[in-house]
């Protein structure tokens, strides 16, 4: 990030959508929690939803479930995430390239707290589930990514929410499927971890967009602080 002006990474055609989004997946979210707080069972829908799935995908599919697992691992995300900040840059978008690994890291910890603080769990007292790590964060790449197309493709407002909200949902679909399948999540776990990185993204992109605009300010005006502080 540099004195010149770049293109806000969260476009301000978009901000009280994508605020509204976060507020409600938020609550969705701690909804959620205080629902299957502490329990080691499926609920009513996961059970629903479950039981002709989970653990049961056969090959091709599993191939397919195991390879989206893989991409949610720390060995496969790092190499997703530094591919998408070489791309960010390339494309000479350096906001989207800090947004990526923030927004992710601020998504998979975010439900990682969650899943301390809920306590659910599967398979076991030590397999924490509530919300799904792996959910959040391919929800949350996906969500950065379509950030990035609709700056590239010149949207904004409706068109361009929309396709940020339907990148996040096939994303989150693909991978929450791959969790119920492999029986590694409860289907309200990855629910929770699509809402989680909904929730966080609009929020963490408006801060890289506000640090972002400082330092432009200062690199362009760099006697404005100190003024500042001689007269504080």
């Amino acid at each position: 990030m540099t004195g010149r002006p770049t293109t806000a990474v969260l476009p301000p055609s978009q901000r009280a959508r994508l605020g509204l989004v976060a507020v409600l997946a938020a609550l969705v979210v701690a909804g959620l929690a205080v629902l299957y707080a502490g329990h080691s069972q499926p609920g009513r829908v996961d059970s629903w939803l479950v039981a002709p799935t989970a653990d049961s995908v056969r090959p091709p599919l599993r191939y397919v479930a195991e390879t989206l697992d893989f991409l949610g691992e720390p060995a496969g995300s790092a190499l997703v995430i530094v591919a998408a900040v070489a791309v960010c840059l390339l494309l000479r978008r350096p906001r989207a390239a800090v947004l990526m690994p923030a927004g992710v890291g601020v998504a998979v910890g975010t439900a990682t707290l969650l899943k301390h603080l809920v306590g659910r769990t599967i398979h076991g007292p030590d397999n924490l589930s509530y919300p799904s790590g792996h959910t959040a964060y391919f929800t949350a790449l996906a969500f950065v990514a379509a950030l990035l197309a609709t700056d590239r493709l010149g949207l904004g407002g409706t068109a361009g929410t929309s396709l940020v909200l339907t990148a996040a949902l096939v994303a989150g679909a693909a991978m929450g499927w791959a969790q119920v399948a492999l029986g590694a999540h409860y289907p309200t776990d990855v629910l929770g971890g699509w809402c989680t990185a909904l929730a966080v993204l609009p929020p963490t992109a408006w801060l890289v967009d506000r640090a972002a605009d400082r330092l432009a300010a200062r690199s362009v005006d760099p006697t404005a602080d100190a003024g500042r502080r001689e007269h504080g």
